[in-house]
């Protein structure tokens, strides 16, 4: 939604500034699961966006919640595990099996390798629970749609008769989050996204309005082709402030 594969989308920084102006409180959740929070928070104020690191909301830290206790295998970047400081990660006779999201670079082919999925369904055959950090099928970028863990994860489930548990969106769980950060009621609270099921089908299940911005991952077919209807589109989170302001 402000960038793709680091190239800025016009005005979404200015956008984040200006409803700022405006008495509008924000939380930025994101299903980004490649590099640390400190990481992309530098990212995004390297573009200009106006951001607090207390107020972005990941996935990794929803995960050290949910499964501080239990003996993790996690198959995520290497670059995230920073973020999953606090969980006990291990190799073997897991409690849990953490999926992450593929990046653009080699270290994906290296997580999700044969040996690394193989090790996981035989610890989700042992009796282990699979949970996802995303559960994405694709995501974009400069070169056009790239595969995400999605895939790999479906994979499991489908291998191991298992059902993951996803941590962040759609998950009801992690728009409740979001809105007990913001002391926000869901009716009076806008999800601003990209991401036609993840983004607005999830956060109209839990009862928030939603714009879809059309940039990022959004495909006109897809739209079409979901039956779902976000309560606005916009070109881009450029426009999000001015339409706001004449519609409130």
């Amino acid at each position: 939604m402000f960038h793709v594969s680091g190239k800025p989308i016009v005005g979404a920084a200015e956008a984040v500034t200006t409803l700022r102006e405006r008495g509008h409180r924000l939380r930025f959740v994101t299903n980004t699961t490649v590099r640390t929070r400190a990481a992309i928070v530098a990212e995004l104020k390297r573009l200009g966006v106006d951001i607090g690191e207390d107020e972005l909301q990941t996935t990794a830290a929803a995960a050290v919640h949910l499964l501080r206790g239990r003996r993790v295998l996690a198959l995520t970047m290497p670059s995230v595990i920073e973020d999953l400081d606090g969980l006990d990660l291990v190799g073997e006779d897991a409690d849990a099996v953490l999926v992450g999201g593929a990046d653009e670079g080699d270290e994906t082919g290296r997580v999700f390798s044969y040996m690394n999925l193989a090790r996981a369904f035989s610890e989700l055959q042992a009796g282990a629970d699979l949970y996802c950090l995303h559960k994405n099928r694709w995501w974009q970028t400069s070169r056009g749609p790239l595969l995400d863990s999605g895939a790999f994860a479906a994979g499991l489930e489908y291998a191991a008769g298992v059902e993951a548990v996803v941590i962040g969106k759609p998950s009801p769980v992690y728009f409740e989050a979001a809105l007990d950060a913001l002391d926000a009621e869901p009716k009076l609270t806008w999800m601003v996204g990209d991401d036609i099921e993840a983004d607005i089908l999830g956060a109209q299940k839990y009862g928030l309005r939603t714009a879809l911005v059309r940039t990022g991952k959004f495909r006109p077919d897809d739209l079409e082709r979901s039956g779902i209807a976000p309560d606005i589109v916009v070109n881009s989170l450029a426009e999000l402030p001015d339409w706001l302001e004449r519609a409130l």
